[in-house]
């Protein structure tokens, strides 16, 4: 079955139960919440520093139904996790990831910028994430800017073939980034696996742009500046499915589950599951 059919099937489903839906709109319970995926930030970056085992772990003990990553490469071409294109807002270093060896990166301290608690985190590789998590939590995978990276798609998706991951089990890993013609790419190499864009201009919401991007894309994943009831409506009529980004308010996540999105993305996984 594509994976457009299966959204497919799943916005028929909602809109079937939509009239059910609405009579309890105004008292949400926790087994109601959790319809909507809660996805930890790098991680709970509100809690522990970003993008690091300790992030993540924490993402899981706090019930996330998945933990967005960062990947870029190393100068020697490994796979690492880490949000910014330079190590100096969030290490001990300084530099380009891409012109620092995997090696160097790895003595790299991730942790005590956030507290010192934290300290002696190291940048965690692209595969050390897949083997410690995948089956725990999904993973969306963030490509950050994959132009400067000739080839990256190709190794994430041999990476995650590897694994038997091009085939995930309930849309468990998801795949997105900035860069529409990357995604394009993504989509040809792991046909079976979830793609999304990611945006925060407001002209990648009109009906022609959002029509173009369902033709490849599975998520469109905005900015939540830019979500409205009507687009959340336009989405779903075109198969898709929307994630919001980046949630650092209790008041931002309940707005965002007014809407009705598929999935809040969000600094704080607590503020988006009420178990916590």
């Amino acid at each position: 079955m594509s994976k457009k059919l299966v959204l497919g099937v799943g916005i028929a489903f909602s809109v079937l139960i939509s009239p059910f839906s609405q009579v309890f709109a105004d008292d949400l319970t926790g087994g109601e919440r959790k319809q909507v995926d809660n996805v930890a930030h790098r991680g709970a970056a509100g809690y522990a520093p970003e993008n690091t085992i300790a992030g993540f772990d924490l993402a899981v003990d706090m019930k996330a139904d998945y933990i967005e990553i960062d990947v870029q490469k190393s100068k020697d071409g490994e796979l690492v996790v880490i949000h910014d294109t330079t190590v100096d807002r969030t290490t001990d270093g300084t530099g380009k990831v891409g012109d620092l060896t995997l090696k160097q990166l790895k003595s790299l301290d991730a942790g005590s910028w956030k507290d010192e608690k934290f300290a002696g985190e190291p940048i965690p590789t692209f595969e050390e994430i897949l083997d410690r998590y995948y089956g725990k939590v999904g993973i969306l995978i963030e490509l950050k800017a994959p132009q400067l990276y000739p080839g990256i798609e190709e190794q994430v998706a041999e990476a995650l073939k590897k694994r038997n991951l091009d085939k995930p089990q309930n849309e468990k890993i998801i795949i997105q980034s900035f860069n529409f013609k990357s995604m394009k790419k993504m989509n040809k190499l792991l046909p079976e696996v979830p793609i999304g864009v990611l945006t925060s201009n407001h002209t990648d919401t009109t009906t022609e742009a959002l029509q173009e991007f369902s033709t490849y894309a599975d998520w469109f994943n905005p900015n939540y500046g830019n979500v409205s009831k009507e687009l959340v409506n336009q989405v779903h009529s075109l198969d898709m499915q929307i994630g919001s980004w980046t949630v650092r308010s209790q008041e931002a996540a309940d707005l965002l589950f007014e809407m009705e999105v598929d999935a809040i993305i969000s600094d704080y996984p607590d503020y988006v599951d009420p178990r916590n």
